[in-house]
C-alpha cells in the first residue's frame, strides 16, 4: 500500500492549519464494506471581528458490514497568536436504512458521540437522517441533524443544524456542485434569528484511481448568508480509501 500522495496531501494542508466547525462535512448515506478510510479535513474561517481560525479533522473509519461504516476522529483548533491543540475526539456512526438505489430516496441514520477536551463541556451527541436522491446526473442530499449536550456545567438543549448538497455528475475525476450548512439554533424555538448561520457556496468534487485505492477530494467556498455568518469560509477533503 502507498501513502505517499495521501502523505504529501496531508503535510501540504496541515502546513497552513488546524474544530470541527469550518471543517464540517455534507455526510451521505454510504457504506462500502471492508473498506478503510483514511481521511483529512481542514477548514479556516473569519468571523466579523475576530481573528481568523483554523480547524482540521483526522480521521480513519472501516465499512463494518454492508449497511455500518464506524470512525474515529481527532479534532483540532488554531486561532491567530495561539498554537494548535486538540479540541475534542469523536466517534461517528453511519447506519443505512434502505437498500442502495431500492427506492426514490436513499435513507441512513448519522449517531456521532463526541468528547471535547475541555470537560465541563460535557460530551455531545449529534445524530439525525441522511437522505439522498439523484434527478438524472444530479445527486441531492440534505441532513438535519441534531446536537445536544450531556453531563456539562451549563443547561443544555437541543440545537438544530442542517446540511445539503447538490453534485453534477460530469466525470469521476472532476464533479462540480454547490455545498449549504447552517445553524438554526434550539429545535423548538427558531424564532431568535441572530443565533442563526447560513452559508452556501460552489464545491468541486473528485475521485482519483491509485491502482487498486482511491484518492477522493472535495472542497467548498462558503459565503455566508446573514449578518451573523462568517463572510467566507473554505474547506477542503481528502480521503484515501483501501
Amino acid at each position: 500500500m502507498k501513502l505517499t500522495p495521501l502523505l504529501a496531501a496531508l503535510a501540504l494542508v496541515w502546513s497552513a492549519s488546524a474544530s470541527a466547525g469550518p471543517a464540517a462535512q455534507v455526510y451521505t448515506p454510504t457504506v462500502e464494506f471492508g473498506e478503510t478510510e483514511l481521511e483529512l479535513r481542514y477548514g479556516t474561517t473569519r468571523e466579523p471581528d475576530e481573528a481568523r481560525e483554523h480547524s482540521a479533522v483526522l480521521a480513519v473509519a472501516y465499512g463494518v458490514t454492508q449497511r455500518w461504516k464506524t470512525e474515529l476522529e481527532a479534532e483540532f483548533e488554531r486561532e491567530h497568536g495561539h498554537g494548535t491543540r486538540l479540541e475534542a475526539i469523536a466517534w461517528e456512526n453511519i447506519v443505512l436504512l434502505t437498500e442502495p438505489g431500492e427506492y426514490a430516496f436513499d435513507v441512513g441514520l448519522l449517531v456521532e458521540i463526541e468528547r471535547p477536551m475541555e470537560h465541563e463541556e460535557g460530551w455531545v451527541v449529534e445524530f439525525g437522517p441522511l437522505i439522498q436522491t439523484e434527478v438524472g446526473k444530479v445527486q441531492l442530499n440534505f441532513n438535519p441533524l441534531f446536537e445536544r449536550h450531556f453531563r456539562s456545567e451549563e443547561d443544555s438543549e437541543t440545537e438544530l443544524s442542517y446540511q445539503w448538497q447538490v453534485k453534477v455528475r460530469h466525470a469521476q475525476a472532476f464533479e462540480f456542485g454547490l455545498q449549504g450548512f447552517g445553524e438554526v439554533g434550539e429545535w423548538n424555538d427558531w424564532e431568535d434569528s441572530e443565533d442563526q448561520e447560513h452559508m452556501a457556496g460552489p464545491a468541486v468534487f473528485g475521485k482519483l484511481p491509485l491502482g487498486e485505492h482511491a484518492l477522493k477530494y472535495d472542497a467548498a467556498l462558503l459565503f455566508g448568508l446573514n449578518d451573523h455568518t462568517a463572510d467566507n469560509t473554505l474547506r477542503v477533503r481528502l480521503e484515501y480509501e483501501f
